[in-house]
């Protein structure tokens, strides 16, 4: 969804004045995050609640959040996992004719002109956010490497024992028959 930031940029502009604050509620259109981890649907989602607020020298200030609940799997065992994940974000968002004076300014590719693209803000937020590990339980054993039966709902029985390679020559001289 694009937010026309016009009004926004042109509430204020004089040093040291601050514009009008002015509070949205944009609905999100996203129904899936799809990222380099994979594709992950949006079960539950609140409208990105925005505040913009222009602080001069054709900039304007992007305070949001919103809170997601995204249907994933745990790392170790597989299962699915209802991640919840609650942004909060801070953002410049700077004016087409003011871009090139100050190199400081935040990387603002969620903007299109005067348009600011809420999807391309939310999803860069999931992006940054997104959880390096997602387990089911903090306990959670994962899955038998012999059989791959999910060890959280029962032990399975197969030997696990993996010997260390480089004792394999050892290994061999408690075999049958093998001389010193």
């Amino acid at each position: 969804m694009l937010v026309d930031l016009s009004a926004v940029f042109a509430s204020g502009g004089k040093e040291g004045y601050e514009g009008i604050t002015t509070e949205l509620q944009v609905p999100l259109e996203m129904t899936e995050f799809a990222g380099p981890m994979g594709s992950f649907p949006i079960l539950e989602k609140t409208p990105v609640a925005l505040k913009l607020q222009n602080i001069g020298g054709g900039k304007a200030e992007i305070e949001g959040n919103v809170k997601l609940v995204f249907r994933t799997q745990c790392d170790r065992c597989l299962a699915e996992v209802e991640t919840p994940m609650e942004l909060s974000f801070e953002r410049t968002a700077v004016a087409p004719e003011a871009e090139g004076e100050e190199e400081d300014s935040d990387d603002s590719h969620f903007m299109e002109g005067y348009q600011l693209n809420v999807e391309t803000l939310v999803y860069d937020e999931i992006l940054l956010n997104w959880p390096m590990k997602i387990l089911c339980r903090e306990d959670c054993k994962g899955v038998c490497p012999v059989c791959g039966r999910n060890r959280n709902e029962g032990d399975c029985g197969c030997d696990t024992f993996v010997p260390d390679s480089r004792l394999a020559a050892l290994q061999d001289i408690f075999k049958a028959d093998k001389e010193v």
